[in-house]
């Protein structure tokens, strides 16, 4: 596949409304509204997120505040505050993350069980 570009939303920066593309994209400023990406979504210590998200893969380090699809990945660190329902295949909380939601992860089981 080729790399559709990666964009930044800068400290200081306020979006309100729907953000879609192909391409990653890192949220240092705020957001409010929904994102749909097709690869992966970063949100910096300093971002803020209000959206509900779907994305290939989530890494956050900041505050996101609405429910996560993700396809591959939700990687939620250490620094991070997270408010809302998550559903993905793989999800990774670190010790000190503050997270209030549920996860479901849709993992097939073998027939033998």
């Amino acid at each position: 596949m080729a790399n559709e570009g990666t964009g930044i939303i800068g400290k200081g920066i306020v979006i309100r409304g729907n953000l879609t593309g192909g391409g990653d994209l890192t949220i240092e400023g705020r957001v409010e509204g929904h994102i749909s990406l097709k690869n992966h979504l970063l949100i910096e210590g300093t971002g803020k997120v209000d959206a509900d998200i779907r994305a290939e893969r989530l890494t956050i380090h900041g505050e996101a505040n609405g429910n996560i699809d993700a396809g591959a990945l939700v990687s939620i660190s250490a620094s991070a505050v997270v408010t809302g329902d998550i559903k993905a295949p793989k999800v990774i909380i670190e010790d000190g993350a503050h997270f209030n939601g549920s996860v479901e992860m849709d993992v097939a089981l073998p027939d033998d069980i």
